[in-house]
């Protein structure tokens, strides 16, 4: 079995960060951005789908008279 070194560890670690493409903080923003009304839309949607469940679901019992 292979020693575990936590300084050679870390190295790799570090070599590792470096190959990553981080997005700059425009591209951040405007993924932010899009997160917030994509959730905004389905929050939206799914209101609408459930009042429009609640609302058949009445009827079909006959809870509505």
């Amino acid at each position: 079995m292979a020693k575990f070194s936590p300084f050679r560890f870390l190295q790799e670690v570090r070599s590792e960060t470096d190959k990553v493409s981080w997005p700059s903080r425009k591209e951040t923003m405007i993924t932010t951005a899009m997160v917030f009304v994509m959730v905004a839309i389905s929050s939206i949607f799914f209101l609408l789908a459930d009042q429009v469940m609640r609302i058949i679901v009445t009827l079909v019992l006959g809870l509505g008279s």
